[in-house]
């Protein structure tokens, strides 16, 4: 079911003859993939400072799209925001994003980091890195994403499920660095490494880890943040790979304003006002990600993990080739 804000009956949606809602005509309405409890903080400080109410309906990202996608013109959807660059690039893709001329937003938002055709703009950056057991590996046997198919970790690497789209978008960023052949090389190697069968989640990943299963990972940051602050004492720590080339891979979250937005002027000032300094740390911090704006620092418990070079290469690519790294990762056996 879809959460509102607007105490409206919505019923489970039928994708060839779906009606819009009946949402109020003033303020923004935001379909968001973002929990309730990261967005609707920022959503009440929009308001509280510039009296535009947002309305907003929450659900996973597939049937967002499928939604704005049969809605069609009809839509009272404003933005669509949601995570994963993969996601972004669909949408944009099937055409449910308008472009946005904001020379706000471009100078808030690194060009690597927002689509190179000015339909979606990231808002947070996550980092999806190497994680370790502190007691059984040192910083200096790690290096890359790359090492991690060498066979001296054969038995000890802990890995979660191709399924999801953080690991189709790294396979997707290794293709388009080191092409086809060479990352599914790769990916074989993470395949015949593997401690144990492959995981539904990272904290799930992390506990195994912790628990003496595995030895080394590839998790994003925010997860390893979640499970060291309700366990500090686990042993474990993170890494930044490649550092000595192209950087730590990195994807984020993000929003586009929807091709038939009822309020599209208002719809740009509240995305240019999420990429300020006033608001980005209230955007990252609350999931313990970074902040888009490169003049925003992050939330000290996240500088804590130290600095570190990321890879600039345009997240848009994780989309466009995501189809291939998904053919790829299934040939290669990674379940």
């Amino acid at each position: 079911m879809f959460k509102t804000k607007i105490g409206l009956a919505l019923t489970m949606f039928g994708l060839a003859a779906m009606a819009a809602p009946v949402l109020a005509a003033e303020g923004l309405v935001v379909y968001s993939a973002r929990n309730e409890q990261l967005i609707k903080p920022l959503f009440d400080a929009y308001t509280k400072e510039t009296g535009t109410p947002i309305q907003f309906i929450t659900d996973k990202e597939g049937p967002l799209l499928a939604r704005l996608k049969a809605e069609g013109a009809k839509t009272a959807a404003d933005l669509l925001i949601t995570v994963d660059a993969g996601n972004l690039w669909q949408a944009a893709r099937d055409g449910v994003l308008a472009k946005i001329d904001s020379k706000i937003l471009n100078a808030n938002i690194p060009a690597h980091l927002r689509d190179p055709d000015d339909r979606w703009f990231g808002l947070s950056i996550r980092a999806r890195t190497l994680v370790y057991n502190s007691k059984r590996v040192s910083p200096a046997q790690l290096s890359s994403y790359e090492d991690l198919a060498d066979p001296k970790w054969k038995g000890r690497l802990c890995l979660r499920t191709s399924k999801k789209v953080y690991n189709q978008s790294l396979t997707a960023m290794l293709i388009a660095h080191l092409g086809e052949a060479q990352t599914e090389k790769i990916v074989r190697g993470w395949v015949a490494n593997l401690a144990t069968d492959v995981f539904a989640d990272d904290t799930k990943l992390m506990e195994a880890m912790a628990a003496g299963q595995c030895d080394v990972g590839i998790v994003n940051t925010y997860y390893y943040g979640r499970l060291m602050k309700k366990q500090p004492g686990l042993p474990l720590a993170l890494f930044w790979p490649n550092q000595n080339d192209r950087g730590v891979h990195v994807n984020i979250s993000g929003a586009g304003v929807t091709a038939h937005a009822k309020h599209p002027a208002q719809a740009v000032k509240f995305l240019e006002w999420l990429s300020s300094e006033q608001a980005q740390n209230l955007f990252a911090d609350r999931d313990l990600e970074y902040p888009v704006n490169p003049r925003v620092k992050p939330h000290p418990y996240v500088a804590a993990w130290g600095s570190f070079k990321q890879d600039t290469i345009n997240v848009a690519q994780s989309g466009a080739l995501q189809a291939k790294a998904v053919m790829l990762m299934d040939r290669a056996g990674y379940k």
